[in-house]
């Protein structure tokens, strides 16, 4: 497989300890980890000491962290919100990405749930403040990658390309995740074919439609993300890219969603990780 080619995974959907986090990617046997929130704390608002004990236990365990899932513009934050909030999680993360040799960091483009501002003075916002975030982002040697998600870029490729545009900084690519545009009404294969060249990382996650119309988060490649079509995409090309699991099956960390048997979250996570290895030598065969 191609060196740039690796398996992550959103660690706290298998354990909101870190101990049980580190556990489950050893015993899938994986090297790389994507962290969020440690003991329910995001990774970039932990205490010092405690980032510093994290740190350690992790270069202990012979795992690189991936990516930092930030709540950088994320769908706590509307665009009306303070900007602050955001410069200082950047200014926060930068030096504790550089400890643990993190190069990407995930963002988001602020929504506009409440009808704040009109459609182009949203627009204008998220990109004053996304290059201001992309000026930082260069200038402490870290690159946010941008999840087509809550908020005015995470609407459609059309929007997510005009973001780029715009701020037009090589600090500023795009996590890609499969499972996002069917919560939408998107096409997730329609959608990743307009922006595959600004892809740089890729979230494996799923939706189907349940007997009685609901939503429900499947295994990869069950149901209408396109995961199969995608990552087939991406290895045709050559494109290198880590590919970061996020089950949502039994836990929906930023819903407050978690199991009540911390031990079926941990399986299904393994789960999760192992067919979705799976699914990845069927398309390499």
């Amino acid at each position: 497989m191609d060196s740039r080619i690796f398996f992550s995974g959103i660690s706290d959907e298998a354990s909101p300890h870190l101990a049980g986090q580190i556990a489950a990617h050893r015993d899938l046997g994986w090297r790389h980890i994507e962290l969020r929130n440690i003991g329910g704390i995001n990774l970039t608002d932990l205490p010092d000491d405690e980032f510093l004990t994290a740190a350690d236990a992790l270069d202990l365990a012979g795992l690189q962290v991936s990516c930092f899932a930030s709540q950088i513009a994320n769908w706590s934050r509307a665009i009306d919100g303070d900007f602050e909030k955001d410069l200082l999680e950047l200014r926060r993360a930068i030096p504790r990405m550089h400890r643990l040799r993190t190069p990407l960091i995930r963002c988001m483009s602020w929504p506009n749930s409440t009808d704040a501002l009109p459609d182009t003075g949203w627009r204008q916002e998220v990109v004053r403040r996304m290059k201001i975030l992309a000026q930082m982002a260069e200038g402490g040697s870290v690159m946010l990658v941008h999840e087509n998600c809550s908020g005015w870029a995470g609407q459609g490729p059309r929007q997510t390309l005009e973001l780029l545009s715009e701020v037009s900084s090589n600090a500023l690519k795009l996590v890609f995740d499969t499972g996002n545009p069917f919560q939408y009404g998107q096409d997730a294969w329609e959608y990743y074919r307009e922006v595959r060249e600004h892809v740089v990382y890729l979230h494996v996650k799923d939706y189907a439609r349940g007997p009685d119309g609901s939503e429900k988060a499947v295994f990869p490649g069950e149901g209408s993300g396109h995961v199969r079509k995608i990552v087939s995409d991406i290895l045709d090309r050559g494109h290198g890219c880590g590919f970061s699991i996020e089950p949502h099956i039994t836990s929906v960390i930023h819903l407050g969603k978690e199991a009540d048997d911390p031990d079926l979250s941990y399986r299904t996570y393994i789960e999760y990780g192992r067919r979705f290895e799976q699914l990845m030598e069927r398309i390499g065969k």
